[in-house]
């Protein structure tokens, strides 16, 4: 079959990779119904994460169960399948806490820009919905596994509740979903740091009631200024730069939390200015396993569209320009149809 290969930096190609087989009792294959780029896989694209072989990509899917392994109980061949990008047992200590991205079994998801993947842990990974959901949903569907349980994640950690004040520092994929998340949780105003029309525009679509587009030290100002002086409540850093990093805390009010979901790529803190800062700081990989019973469920209502984040479909054997688009910020997320 067709797989998404990345080679070395820049260098992305659709190749002939290997079928995905049952190798344990508690395994599970999927035929995609569609997969996806992620921000985090431009981490590696542009040379910025180290590759020291050809990396078969994708982490987010959805699809149906074609084949299970023997110990599996919880899914069936024929049902519709949403999976997390961390794969847990659901059962370890730390998953019953809540943290299935911690759990002492935990892998994280690959190969599955492809046509079909194999999802280890089968049991505690994937969740099914009750119904086949109609083609129009597979986008937020899809969404869930990663993208949309991430910013759920991001405003979780911060502490978003009735009636607060956030910021969501970031405009990709992520810090879109987590203005979504930030209204879904009661949220009274959402200020979000964009740039680009685009993403402005789809974030206030989504329940920003301010836009700032400054950044750094501006940025902070900006927000100090929209808060008479105080700083929010709640901030969700969806970047993973030291820059953004520095923003998120510095616009949140003393006692605020940061919930910071970006992949950090060489962000530093200084001990002493956290200490007096007296701010939260909690984040890490997303337990999207835990949320996905309710995301799936507000997507199959229509409560909530996290599709629309989706603003480039192209086929699988054109998946170098979905990579290419998204690091030249011409889309946020690229949409892979097999």
């Amino acid at each position: 079959m067709l797989g998404t290969v990345l080679h070395t930096r820049g260098d992305i190609r659709c190749e002939e990779v290997a079928e995905p087989k049952i190798l344990k009792p508690t395994d599970a294959i999927i035929k995609l119904s569609a997969s996806c780029v992620c921000g985090s896989d431009l981490w590696p694209y542009r040379g910025l994460q180290p590759i020291d072989a050809p990396q078969h990509m994708g982490h987010e899917y959805c699809g149906i169960v074609v084949e299970v392994g023997s110990a599996v109980t919880t899914v069936r061949p024929g049902q519709f399948v949403v999976g997390s990008f961390c794969i847990s047992d659901n059962t370890c200590p730390h998953c019953r806490y809540g943290f299935q991205s911690s759990c002492e079994h935990r892998e994280f998801m690959s190969g599955a820009q492809a046509p079909y993947v194999r999802v280890p842990l089968a049991d505690g990974t994937l969740v099914a919905t009750d119904v086949m959901p109609s083609d129009d949903l597979i986008p937020s569907l899809l969404a869930a596994s990663d993208v949309l349980g991430t910013g759920w994640y991001a405003a979780d950690a911060a502490r978003v509740k009735p009636g607060c004040t956030a910021v969501v520092v970031g405009d990709g994929a992520v810090g879109l979903m987590g203005v979504l998340a930030a209204k879904q949780q009661g949220a009274e105003r959402i200020i979000a740091m964009s740039r680009h029309k685009a993403r402005q525009e789809l974030a206030l679509e989504y329940g920003a009631t301010d836009i700032v587009t400054e950044r750094g030290d501006a940025g902070v100002a900006k927000v100090k200024e929209l808060t008479s002086g105080v700083g929010a409540d709640s901030v969700l850093e969806c970047v993973g730069t030291q820059e953004s990093m520095m923003q998120a805390i510095n616009c949140a009010r003393p006692g605020g939390a940061i919930g910071f979901v970006g992949v950090p790529h060489g962000v530093t803190f200084d001990g002493q200015m956290l200490f007096f800062q007296q701010k939260s700081l909690m984040g890490g990989p997303a337990p999207v396993r835990r949320y996905l019973p309710h995301l799936i469920d507000l997507v199959m209502n229509r409560q909530i569209n996290p599709g629309k984040v989706f603003d480039l479909e192209v086929p699988l054997v054109d998946v170098a320009e979905g990579y290419k688009a998204m690091d030249e910020r011409r889309a946020i997320k690229t949409l892979l149809r097999m």
